[in-house]
C-alpha cells in the first residue's frame, strides 16, 4: 500500500504524550487564538482541541471576530504570556489581511511559541540551534523518518510560500543534504520542476494543483495544502490519480493530522523548558 498511514503515527505520538501528561502534577496547557471565520481554521481548531482532550492537555480557545481591534488580540496575547498556567500559544494562520501578522507572532514570548514563528526562532531555526520547529514543518519531517526516506542527495521541489511549511523545511532539508528547489506562484511551467523530483512538497491550497503527468514513476509526494469546496476537503494534489503512480503519497488532509501531533508535542516541549 502506498498510502502513507499518517493516523496510525499520529496515534503512536499521541499515546506518548498522554503517558506523559499522567506524570504531570499540573496539566500542560495549549492556548488557541483564532481570528475571523476561515473553515480550514475552524477545522483545524476542532482538531487539536480533540486531540487535546485525548492526551490530556488543558484547550484553551480565543475566539476573535474579524472586527476586533489588533490592540485586543496584543493584550490577550500578553495575558497568556503572563499566565504561569499557560505553556503554549498558537495563532491560526492565516490571518485576515487586515492585521499585522508578523506583530502578532512577535508578541508572544519566544518560550511559549509552539508553532515557532517568532523572529527569534526562526533564526535560531535558520543559525542550526535547537529551537522549536514549526509544527506543520516537523510534522512532514516525522512522516519521513516514520518511513526511513533517506533526504541526503535527493530532489526536493517545495510548491508554495507558507511560513508554516515552505521557509522552515527548506533550511531544515538543506541541512539534510537534500537539493531542494522551491517554486510558487511566480514559477512558469511548475511541471519542469516537480517532473524530475524525487520528492513532491505542495503547500498552496490549491485543488488538484498537482496532476499525474507532473509526478514521475516512484515519487514521493507529502500534499500539505487544504481547500474547501462544497464543505468538502481537498488537498493540492490530485489524489485519485497520483497515487496509482508514486510510491508513497500522503491521505488528503493527513498532514494536518502531522501538525496536530506537533502541536501536542511542541506544547510538551514548552511545558519541559519553562523558565
Amino acid at each position: 500500500m502506498n498510502i502513507m498511514d499518517i493516523k496510525e503515527l499520529s496515534l503512536q505520538i499521541e499515546e506518548e504524550i498522554k503517558q506523559f501528561s499522567r506524570t504531570c502534577i499540573i496539566r500542560p496547557s495549549l492556548a488557541t487564538i483564532d481570528v475571523g471565520n476561515d473553515p480550514v481554521n475552524k477545522k483545524f481548531v476542532k482538531a487539536i482541541e480533540s486531540a487535546c482532550n485525548r492526551v490530556g492537555i488543558y484547550f484553551r480557545y480565543h475566539d476573535f471576530e474579524e472586527d476586533t481591534p489588533e490592540l485586543t488580540i496584543i493584550n490577550k496575547i500578553k495575558e497568556l504570556n503572563n499566565d504561569d498556567y499557560v505553556n503554549g500559544v498558537m495563532i491560526n494562520l492565516p490571518l485576515p489581511i487586515k492585521y499585522n501578522e508578523k506583530r502578532l507572532l512577535n508578541t508572544i514570548i519566544n518560550s511559549k511559541d509552539i508553532d515557532g514563528l517568532t523572529d527569534i526562532n526562526i533564526g535560531r531555526l535558520i543559525s542550526g540551534r535547537k529551537t522549536i520547529i514549526p509544527c506543520a514543518a516537523q510534522g512532514i519531517m516525522e512522516l519521513f523518518k516514520y518511513y526511513n526516506i533517506q533526504l541526503e542527495s535527493k530532489e526536493i521541489v517545495i510548491v508554495g510560500n507558507s511560513k508554516l511549511i515552505t521557509r522552515p523545511l527548506m533550511n531544515i532539508l538543506l541541512k539534510e543534504g537534500a537539493t531542494v528547489t522551491v517554486c510558487n506562484s511566480k514559477t512558469i511551467d511548475l511541471k519542469k520542476h516537480t517532473i524530475e523530483s524525487d520528492i513532491i512538497i505542495s503547500a498552496v491550497g490549491e485543488k488538484n494543483l498537482i496532476t499525474d503527468d507532473m509526478v514521475r514513476e516512484d515519487a514521493i509526494v507529502i500534499d500539505a495544502g487544504i481547500s474547501i469546496e462544497d464543505d468538502k476537503i481537498y488537498g493540492d494534489v490530485d489524489f485519485d490519480k497520483v497515487s496509482k503512480k508514486v510510491s508513497l503519497i500522503t491521505p488528503i488532509g493527513g498532514v494536518g493530522m502531522m501538525t496536530v501531533a506537533m502541536a501536542l508535542r511542541n506544547t510538551i516541549f514548552c511545558y519541559n523548558n519553562k523558565k
